[in-house]
């Protein structure tokens, strides 16, 4: 019979060798400061558009590493709507949406505060509004109960060629492990803050407390320690997003580690290397936003009045078809002679260009 990392004597003493990895834990940090310098040097609205989509980001690619897919649009509402920004384009949230992203703004909008058994019961069952995981009912906002089907186990294959990849703790046992491992996580200690995060999120999944969203709670528990480790509830950077790009060696390294012994190195150096390669794709990730920085910056000392300033961001957002002088009239609630004024002044100053290919009605884009 396997043994499993909790099964042994010392669980849950991890070790690691430090010197191992100490040199990627300090490109992480490296990266993560040159990052959130990078970011406190946009303005406030920018700043905020980042975090939208970088949490927007967050809940889809967490999702969608258990097999999840989520609406793109309705999560991006439902986060703009708790996080009050007034933007255009917000559409209803359905109710599996809504506690997904309840559960990730509850955990990095208040990353200082404490991590309970009741907060994590409250996200459980906002995760799951109808008390079933697809067609399965399950046990809702509260430790697994399965006594009676024990163990719980982590299987893949078609029935009758199962391969059991894990096999969790007796349901007897969840309360005093969580009890030890809520200890851990709330508790000051001389630990880096980032090797925390990997040591929580590997811990909370070895554990296994709930019938379902085990891994998707790991990685919001995960993400709150590094709000913590970065000092903001502003988020830069998507874990979640390059775990997806990664999910096999995600799934494999974790099996390894819970098939292992107490010493964790393997599984935080991909736990470092893997954060460390999310904070690289930030520029891919951030891109529209990190542009329209850019755009702003070089356009600092260029009068525009506030229809002009309206208008260049909606097209640096993504606009929507064609802009022609009529659409400019209509949304600025201005005439078509100001609307012209204003895009002729924008084009003598090298900001709008005349779109190739207009045909009947010319169109203009940002140059």
């Amino acid at each position: 019979m396997t043994a499993y990392i909790h099964q042994l004597t010392n669980w849950p003493r991890f070790t690691w060798n430090q010197e191992k990895i100490s040199p990627v834990l300090a490109t992480v940090h490296r990266r993560q400061g040159r990052l959130l310098g990078r970011m406190e040097a946009l303005g406030f609205g920018l700043k905020v558009e980042a975090t939208l989509q970088t949490l927007t980001l967050d809940v889809l690619k967490s999702s969608e590493i258990e097999g999840e897919l989520l609406n793109a649009d309705q999560v991006r509402s439902s986060i703009a709507r708790r996080l009050g920004m007034d933007i255009v384009g917000l559409v209803p949230a359905d109710r599996n949406v809504e506690g997904v992203v309840e559960m990730m703004l509850n955990a990095t909008q208040n990353f200082n505060d404490p991590l309970t058994d009741e907060r994590l019961f409250s996200w459980h069952a906002a995760m799951f509004p109808t008390g079933r995981s697809g067609m399965q009912k399950i046990i809702i906002g509260a430790w697994r109960n399965n006594a009676t089907d024990d163990p719980m186990q982590v299987v893949s294959g078609a029935m009758g060629r199962e391969k059991v990849h894990y096999q969790a703790p007796d349901a007897g046992l969840i309360a005093d492990e969580m009890s030890k491992f809520l200890q851990f996580f709330n508790a000051e200690m001389d630990i880096d803050p980032v090797l925390k995060a990997a040591i929580a999120h590997v811990w909370f999944v070895t554990i296994h407390p709930f019938d379902d969203g085990n891994g998707r709670i790991a990685r919001a528990i995960a993400d709150m320690q590094l709000c913590r480790a970065d000092g903001t509830a502003q988020r830069f950077y998507s874990m979640s997003a390059q775990i997806r790009k990664e999910r096999n060696a995600y799934y494999d390294i974790l099996e390894a580690t819970q098939k292992g012994d107490l010493n964790i190195t393997d599984w935080l150096s991909w736990f470092l290397q893997c954060l460390d390669r999310s904070l690289k794709a930030t520029d891919e990730t951030l891109g529209a936003v990190l542009h329209k920085a850019k755009f702003w910056e070089q356009q600092a000392k260029t009068v525009l009045n506030n229809r002009q300033v309206m208008m260049i961001n909606k097209l640096l957002d993504g606009f929507t078809g064609k802009l022609t002088t009529s659409k400019w009239a209509t949304i600025t609630k201005s005439s078509q002679d100001t609307a012209l004024r204003d895009i002729q002044d924008l084009m003598e100053k090298n900001i709008l260009v005349k779109e190739a290919g207009g045909g009947r009605s010319t169109s203009y884009i940002v140059l």
